[in-house]
C-alpha cells in the first residue's frame, strides 16, 4: 500500500515507516537457512578475516536478560570473534555459550562503573576490531559478517556502525532506527551510532579506551574522540538492522528528553569542542544538541545577492525583511535587476537604494540564475555570499549570524537553511538524493514542529545538497570551484550541481533548522509550462544525470532503505543494495 502525501493533522510526517515496517521484515530482513549457507559460502572470499572482540558488562541493565544477547553471539554465521566478561562471572554465561573457547570471563573487579571494567577487558582484548555492548541488546544473526565483510573491502576502516530497530518480549520487531552515512554534524547534535560502534582496537587503546564520569554516554564521548582525526572514508556506515534492543529500553539519545544520559552526552560534545561553542538542548527534542558555533570578531562582510525581475509585491518584503529585521553587523544587498519593466518595481529599488547598504546591479538579457549570480559575485565585497531568492521572508533576526558561523568553518563548503511555506509546513530542509534523478525536499510538508525521522530536522546536520533559494558559502570557495553553472544549468538543479561539485572538492554541505524562513517557491521564474521552458529543463536534466549519476544512486547521506518523492512522505522502500552475502563479486 503506498502512504498518503499527508497524515493528520500535526501528525509527524514518517509515522508510516513503523506501520510499514512488519512488512518490510518479512520482505526484505528475515534471515534464512540460505542466508546461513550464503554467509559459509563467501566466508572464503574475506582474504584476512578479522576477529571482532565484543565487551559486555553485566549489571547496568537490571530488567534485561544478558542470555538474549549471549544467544544472538552464539548464532551468528560469522564465526571470528570473542566476547570478554569482566567482573563476577554471570550464571547464564557458560550455560548459553558451554564449551566455546570464544567466552572468556575475565573476573577481576569490583569496578566503580561501566567504563573502568570495559577498559580492563580492553586490555585483554586480541581482537583487530573491538565494541562495547549492551546486555539485552541482540545481534541480528548476519551482523557480525556485515561488518567483517566491509572491513575487507576497506581495511583503512576506523570506525563502523550500522542500523538498529527494537525487539519485545514477542520478539515483535519495531522502531527501526535507520541512519545517514558518516556525519560529523550530526554526531555533534546525537549520538546516532547507537547501539553497535566497531572501533579499531589499536585507535582504542591508543585513545585509553571509555572514559568515567559519563555514565550511559561514555559511547558517546568515545565516538567523538575517536573520529575527531579520521577521514571521511575511514567512518563507514553499514546500511543494515544489525542489532535489535530491547523494546523497554530507552537508551538512545534520540529517545530520551532530559534524562541524565542526555545531560552528559551534552557535556562530552561541550568538553569535546571547546569554551568557544556553546551546546545547548535542541528545541524540538532536547534529547539532541543544537551547536552554537562563534562567528569571528570582526564579524566578516556578508554580501547577500538576490535576482529579481519585476513582481515588486515580492521583492520589497523579501528586501525589507533582510535590511530591517537582520542583527547582523556587517552586511550589503546586492539586488541584481533582470530586466524589470514594471514602475513599481523601479519605484520599489529607488526607495531601497536609500540604504546605504543596497546596491542594484542591472543583468540584462534572458533569464540565467547561474549566470546572474556569478555576476554579482564578481562584484560582492563580502568574505561571505549568501544567494537569497526574492521570494523569502525572515522570520528570526539571527538568520544570518547562524549561516555565517557555519560558513566561516573550513572544512564547510555550503550552509541552506530551514524553509517553510505560507502555511508553515516545511519546504526545504535538506536535499535527498535518489536514484532516477530524485532530488526531493527532505520532510518536505512537514509540520513546523516535527523534530523530523530520528530527530533530523531539529538539529544541523551534512546533506549531498541544499537548495540555492537561500544559500551561504564563503566567496574564495565559490570561485574555487567555479561557481554556478552558467553553461549547463541556467535555471534548475544549478544548486545541486554545486553542492555536489563542492563535495568533490573535500568540503562539507550543512544544513541548519536555526535560520528560519518563509519562501513563496519559484514566483519569480515561474514553472516549465512553455515547450520551450519544457526543452530547457529536460537538457538541464539530462546533464545532472550524465555528471552526477553515481551520488544519486547511492546518496551517502540518505538511508538506502528508505525513500522520498516530492509528492509522498519518506517511506522505506525495497534495499537499494544488496547485503554483504548478496553481492556478486
Amino acid at each position: 500500500m503506498r502512504p498518503q502525501a499527508a497524515g493528520p493533522a500535526g501528525a509527524p510526517l514518517a509515522a508510516g515507516i513503523d506501520d510499514q515496517y512488519a512488512d518490510w521484515v518479512r520482505d526484505h530482513d528475515t534471515f534464512t537457512p540460505a542466508d546461513r549457507a550464503a554467509i559459509l559460502a563467501a566466508l572464503p572470499r574475506l582474504l584476512d578475516p578479522p576477529l571482532i572482540s565484543l565487551i559486555i558488562v553485566p549489571g547496568y541493565e537490571p530488567e534485561v536478560d544478558l542470555r538474549h544477547t549471549l544467544q544472538s553471539l552464539r548464532e551468528q554465521a560469522y564465526p571470528f570473534w570473542e566476547v570478554l566478561i569482566p567482573g563476577p562471572e554471570p550464571d547464564c554465561a557458560a550455560e548459553t555459550l558451554p564449551g566455546d573457547g570464544r567466552l572468556r570471563l575475565l573476573g577481576g573487579g569490583p569496578y566503580p562503573d561501566r567504563a573502568t571494567a570495559a577498559n580492563s577487558a580492553l586490555c585483554e582484548a586480541v581482537g583487530n576490531y573491538t565494541a562495547l555492548l549492551t546486555e539485552g541488546d541482540r545481534l541480528a544473526p548476519g551482523a557480525l559478517f556485515e561488518l567483517a565483510d566491509m572491513i575487507a573491502r576497506h581495511p583503512d576502516t576506523e570506525v563502523l556502525y550500522g542500523d538498529e530497530d527494537r525487539i519485545d518480549f514477542g520478539l515483535q520487531r519495531t522502531a527501526p532506527w535507520l541512519k545517514s552515512g558518516w556525519d560529523p554534524d550530526l554526531l555533534l547534535s546525537q549520538y546516532y551510532f547507537g547501539a553497535l560502534a566497531l572501533y579499531r582496537t589499536a585507535r582504542l587503546e591508543a585513545l585509553g579506551g571509555w572514559r568515567s564520569g559519563y555514565g550511559l554516554a561514555e559511547m558517546y564521548d568515545l565516538a567523538l574522540r575517536a573520529t575527531a582525526d579520521v577521514l571521511p572514508g575511514q567512518v563507514r556506515h553499514a546500511a543494515s538492522i544489525l542489532v535489535h534492543r530491547p523494546a523497554h529500553m530507552a537508551r538512545t539519545l534520540r529517545d530520551l528528553m532530559c534524562h541524565d544520559d542526555a545531560i552528559a552526552g551534552r557535556r562530552a560534545v561541550a568538553e569535546f569542542l571547546g569554551p568557544t561553542v556553546q551546546v545547548l538542548p535542541a528545541p524540538l527534542l532536547p534529547s539532541c544538541h543544537r551547536i552554537v558555533w562563534p562567528v569571528p570578531e570582526p564579524a566578516p562582510k556578508v554580501s547577500i545577492i538576490m535576482p529579481t525581475r519585476d513582481l515588486a509585491w515580492l521583492l520589497g518584503p523579501a528586501a525589507w525583511g533582510v535590511l530591517l529585521r537582520t542583527v547582523y553587523p556587517d552586511f550589503e544587498l546586492l539586488i541584481v535587476d533582470n530586466n524589470s519593466e514594471e514602475p513599481a518595481t523601479a519605484a520599489c529599488l529607488a526607495d531601497l537604494q536609500r540604504d546605504p547598504r543596497v546596491r542594484v546591479i542591472p543583468y540584462p538579457g534572458p533569464f540565467n540564475f547561474s549566470a546572474i549570480n556569478n555576476a554579482a559575485v564578481q562584484q560582492a565585497a563580502g568574505e561571505i555570499i549568501v544567494l537569497l531568492n526574492n521570494d523569502i521572508d525572515v522570520i528570526g533576526a539571527d538568520w544570518l549570524r547562524e549561516l555565517v558561523s557555519h560558513a566561516v568553518r573550513p572544512d564547510v563548503g555550503a550552509v541552506g537553511a530551514r524553509l517553510l511555506y505560507a502555511d508553515g509546513k516545511l519546504q526545504h530542509g535538506g536535499v535527498v538524493l535518489g536514484p532516477g534523478l530524485n532530488a526531493t525536499h527532505y520532510m518536505r510538508l512537514a509540520e513546523r514542529n516535527d523534530p523530523g525521522y530520528a530527530g533530523q530536522q531539529t538539529v544541523t546536520r551534512n546533506y549531498s545538497a541544499v537548495t540555492g533559494a537561500c544559500f551561504a558559502i564563503r566567496r574564495d570557495v565559490f570561485l574555487q570551484v567555479g561557481g554556478l553553472d552558467a553553461d549547463n544549468l541556467a535555471v534548475a538543479f544549478n544548486d545541486v550541481d554545486l553542492c555536489l561539485r563542492l563535495g568533490d572538492h573535500g568540503y562539507r554541505v550543512v544544513f541548519t533548522p536555526f535560520a528560519e524562513m518563509f519562501h513563496l517557491e519559484s514566483q519569480t521564474r515561474g514553472m516549465p509550462d512553455t515547450p520551450e521552458k519544457l526543452a530547457r529543463e529536460m537538457r538541464e536534466v539530462d546533464h545532472l544525470w550524465r555528471t552526477w549519476r553515481a551520488v544519486f544512486d547511492h546518496d551517502p547521506f540518505h538511508n538506502p532503505n528508505m525513500t522520498c518523492a516530492w509528492m509522498e512522505p519518506l517511506h522505506l522502500c525495497k534495499p537499494r543494495r544488496p547485503r554483504a552475502w548478496q553481492r556478486a563479486e
